[in-house]
């Protein structure tokens, strides 16, 4: 798209909003378009006595965009529709101009070539404390094509990003499935109403716990190694490995095997420190890394979708999250502590049930994966078309 269809943000930024302090009118009732429920999609409605600061007044068809935490992309189009005041917090930016078609601004805002812009706009110390500067914001370009070629981009973006969310929200019934399954056979375990025995992860393991291999960055011999995202998502990622080198080869017995579950030993979000899976398949030429614990379980103790799952449930997530040491900003856990997590223990022939049950809806989850990862590519191109003047 050319300079001439391109207008600088500053142009359509609105510098002149007004601002109100809803303590002066406690009992009003408003619309806050706030950070928090932007994941909701739906702004808070709240009387002005709980509202503790002032306020940007938005109007409807108004775009916002975050600028705090910028690594996430926020931007949200004001509604129409409300007869309440309707205000916004101080860390949206916000865009009003006749010239912008409020959805086809939404979607070059969280689009990649200008989230990569964006990102050149950030000053702060780390973290909740970043934030991108409006001043600078508001010399990024965008493309601006005629009002009618927005609305159809618009429309196009839309009906793709609405496939999107139908697989997103496909994915979650499934997993509920899963918790239904499991609730259903077993109980919550953290009550154990149906009085399972209680196992500690010591007790069912075949061999010790094992540490990976650290690698060496004066090694001279070089080896494929996974990373921590390979057990750190919503399953293992059998392609989230990368070549570095160490002192000697990698032994065997290091390798990437189906019947090791790798446990994260060490992350600075908690929430994922003790995270594991087993791998989907063995990988004799890649080795796991020290940040990662294996264990190797007896298969007449425990299924593997059943530990697995149980792993991943409050019952566990709270000992493991209990147990973590911090150091500078990491949380760590050790094979000591991990030996002495406990979780309940049905019949085998019962944990087999389960994974016969969820195998199969694991099966679906994997189509659903691939076809929203299919989704996502198409829509990028998509996006990259529609804001060069391609689609």
């Amino acid at each position: 798209m050319s300079t001439a269809s391109c207008i600088a943000l500053g142009e359509i930024m609105a510098s002149k909003s007004g601002s109100v302090d809803p303590s002066k009118f406690p009992d009003e009732v408003f619309d806050l378009y706030s950070i928090p429920a932007f994941d909701n999609r739906h702004p808070e409605v709240v009387q002005g006595r709980a509202i503790g600061s002032a306020k940007q007044v938005v109007s409807p068809g108004d775009v916002l965009l975050s600028r705090i935490v910028p690594h996430i992309r926020r931007s949200w189009v004001v509604a129409h529709g409300s007869e309440r005041r309707i205000i916004a917090s101080g860390e949206w930016i916000v865009f009003r101009s006749d010239r912008v078609h409020p959805d086809y601004l939404r979607h070059v805002l969280v689009g990649d070539p200008f989230h990569a812009q964006f990102m050149n706009t950030v000053a702060g110390v780390g973290g909740s404390l970043l934030r991108a500067r409006p001043e600078h914001v508001g010399k990024i370009k965008i493309p601006l094509p005629p009002l009618a070629e927005q609305r159809r981009v618009a429309d196009v973006l839309d009906r793709a990003e609405a496939l999107r969310a139908k697989r997103r929200g496909t994915l979650v019934q499934l997993e509920a499935l899963t918790q239904s399954i499991f609730l259903d056979l077993f109980g919550d375990p953290a009550a154990n109403p149906k009085g399972w025995e209680l196992l500690r992860l010591q007790d069912v393991l075949s061999m010790p716990l094992r540490n990976g291999l650290s690698p060496s960055n004066v090694g001279k011999v070089t080896a494929k190694v996974l990373t921590l995202s390979a057990i750190t998502g919503s399953e293992f990622d059998d392609l989230a490995w990368k070549v570095s080198t160490f002192r000697s080869p990698p032994p065997s017995d290091q390798s990437v095997d189906e019947n090791d579950f790798l446990i994260c030993r060490g992350n600075g979000n908690v929430r994922l420190v003790g995270k594991g899976y087993f791998p989907t398949r063995r990988m004799p030429d890649v080795t796991f890394p020290d940040t990662m614990i294996a264990a190797r379980i007896k298969a007449d103790h425990l299924e593997r979708l059943f530990l697995q799952h149980i792993w991943g449930r409050s019952a566990v997530r709270r000992q493991v999250e209990s147990l973590a040491r911090t150091t500078n900003g990491t949380f760590k856990v050790n094979q000591t502590m991990l030996e002495g997590i406990t979780f309940i223990g049905p019949p085998l022939e019962l944990q087999r049930e389960f994974a016969r049950r969820v195998g199969a809806t694991d099966k679906m989850k994997a189509a659903q994966r691939a076809s929203l990862a299919e989704l996502d590519a198409l829509f990028a191109v998509l996006q990259h078309r529609a804001f060069r003047g391609e689609l």
